[in-house]
């Protein structure tokens, strides 16, 4: 089901390149995004992706997708039950496209945003459901985040040596991006403490000669040695925002 992330769009998406990537620096995010005076201040960046504004630049995401790390609504290691809605109304819309059971994707989708508001696959079904009862703009809202997401990614590291591993959120976002190669995990195999590296098959099945590294590193963040101080709160007016 992760090969959706190329499937349901027939149209291009972001995928990994091998040159220009650069690690994210924890420390120097942590200090922007709680910077009230910074272009890169949380509750504002996230406010105007919550709202679907498309002007936020690929630079605008790094500080986003990563930035969310640091939040208490990030919880990478807890289930999401909302997915497994997803899934089933989207195989009941695959054999019923009805405005009502497109609109029971969005319904399940917008649920499972409020737990991973970065998730790849997720934004594609967004971007499939709207696009298919005619809402354009939703269409291409939840198209340019997929976009800028998988941008911020593929720009954290190549994936093609330990040290220079892509970071992500959580496991599932891995796998994400490598569908959108045409490629599906067939192995995770442990090299560090936080890195994993992967070996994938193509869309035939067939084993590829090379994989992809990750970096986990955020996900074991709830782990108290290893988790960086969240003694803040970000605010708005001084109100707390309720993680964010």
């Amino acid at each position: 089901m992760r090969k959706l992330i190329a499937l349901l769009l027939g149209i291009a998406v972001a995928v990994p390149v091998v040159s220009g990537q650069v690690a994210p620096d924890n420390e120097e995010i942590f200090e922007q995004t709680i910077n009230h005076e910074s272009p890169y201040y949380y509750p504002a960046l996230m406010l105007r992706y919550n709202s679907g504004d498309t002007t936020l630049t690929e630079k605008d995401y790094r500080y986003l997708y990563y930035g969310y790390a640091f939040s208490d609504d990030y919880h990478p290691l807890a289930p999401i039950p909302a997915e497994d809605k997803v899934l089933m109304a989207f195989e009941k819309a695959h054999d019923d496209p009805s405005y009502d059971n497109m609109r029971d994707i969005i319904r399940y989708a917008e649920e499972v945003m409020r737990s991973d508001p970065f998730s790849p696959t997720n934004l594609n079904f967004l971007a499939y459901a709207y696009g298919a009862i005619g809402d354009t703009l939703n269409e291409r809202i939840n198209y340019d985040r997929l976009n800028k997401v998988l941008a911020a990614i593929s720009g954290s590291g190549t994936g093609l040596t330990e040290k220079s591993p892509m970071h992500v959120l959580r496991f599932s976002h891995a796998s994400d991006v490598l569908g959108t190669l045409g490629l599906s995990v067939t192995k995770r195999l442990v090299v560090s403490r936080t890195t994993e590296y992967i070996t994938v098959a193509n869309e035939k099945g067939r084993q590829q000669g090379k994989g992809y590294y990750f970096d986990y590193s955020r996900v074991y963040w709830s782990d108290p040695e290893d988790a960086p101080k969240k003694e803040h709160r970000w605010k708005i007016n001084d109100y707390p925002m309720g993680g964010y």
